[in-house]
């Protein structure tokens, strides 16, 4: 299950659904909006957008999600996110570590929500605090496992050794925010929070298998409903610095209900 929190502050949503973020543009914070549409083949909406605790409909969102997270019965079947940027930055997961780490910090953030959302769920109730391992679980190898990246959210031999060190602290945001050292392929890239040295890295991409004839359907039905063939939307190698096979590596799908056997 795929949470998407959200979390309060400034962010920009981002969504192929154009009627629904025009829909949205006056409530954009701040004041600047981009819709487009391309003759009907490709649309969508960046809108900025700040979350309130004092909204209602804010305030149900981020109890929502709580919620999910604190009656899920597995983490292995999780994917921690914010839907980034729509729920909220990347950036921010370290205060979702917390939140979901420690019961009175959530009972001081709901303080601050509007009190009709509070009552519509069971958050301010659930005293469940996620251990590290379940943290651990959540960021690293119940993702790794679900899309099939198995050199990696591990620590066993052969295993690609991306690894973040972190000092323990009982403010779990402050302690996930700074991580005292990470190791990027076994070499050590940031130290007491600062970069010692840049890699250049590639984009993980999953390669389905799937029964080729399907091809022909959808062509069938592009050359019927579309001024676009379909293979205009086919991306070419475009880098001149880096071929495809240096700026990509590939992974077969991942298998999650198989996670829960990880030794």
């Amino acid at each position: 299950m795929d949470v998407g929190q959200v979390l309060f502050g400034q962010t920009v949503t981002i969504s192929g659904d154009v009627i629904a973020q025009f829909s949205r543009r006056n409530d954009a914070n701040p004041k600047k909006w981009v819709v487009w549409d391309a003759e009907c083949q490709g649309s969508g909406g960046v809108v900025p957008y700040r979350y309130q605790a004092k909204s209602f409909v804010n305030s149900l969102q981020w109890l929502i999600g709580l919620e999910i997270f604190l009656l899920a019965q597995d983490p292995w079947r999780l994917f921690f996110t914010t839907d980034h940027p729509n729920g909220a930055p990347f950036t921010c997961y370290p205060q979702l570590i917390r939140l979901l780490m420690d019961y009175d910090y959530r009972l001081e953030c709901i303080s601050q929500l509007h009190p009709q959302a509070v009552e519509m769920t069971l958050v301010k109730d659930l005293k469940k605090e996620f251990s590290l391992y379940e943290i651990a679980i959540m960021t690293r190898t119940a993702a790794a496992q679900m899309l099939g990246l198995k050199d990696r959210g591990h620590l066993k031999a052969g295993a690609i050794a991306d690894i973040a060190v972190y000092h323990p602290q009982k403010d779990k945001e402050a302690m996930f925010n700074r991580a005292d050292l990470v190791f990027k392929n076994g070499e050590l890239v940031v130290k007491n929070g600062e970069v010692q040295t840049r890699k250049k890295a590639t984009t993980q991409i999953m390669q389905p298998h799937f029964d080729s004839q399907i091809r022909r359907d959808v062509q069938a039905y592009y050359d019927q409903f579309y001024n676009l063939k379909l293979h205009h939307f086919e991306v070419e190698n475009v880098s001149a610095i880096q071929t495809d096979d240096e700026r990509f590596s590939a992974h077969a799908c991942g298998k999650p209900y198989e996670a829960l056997n990880v030794g």
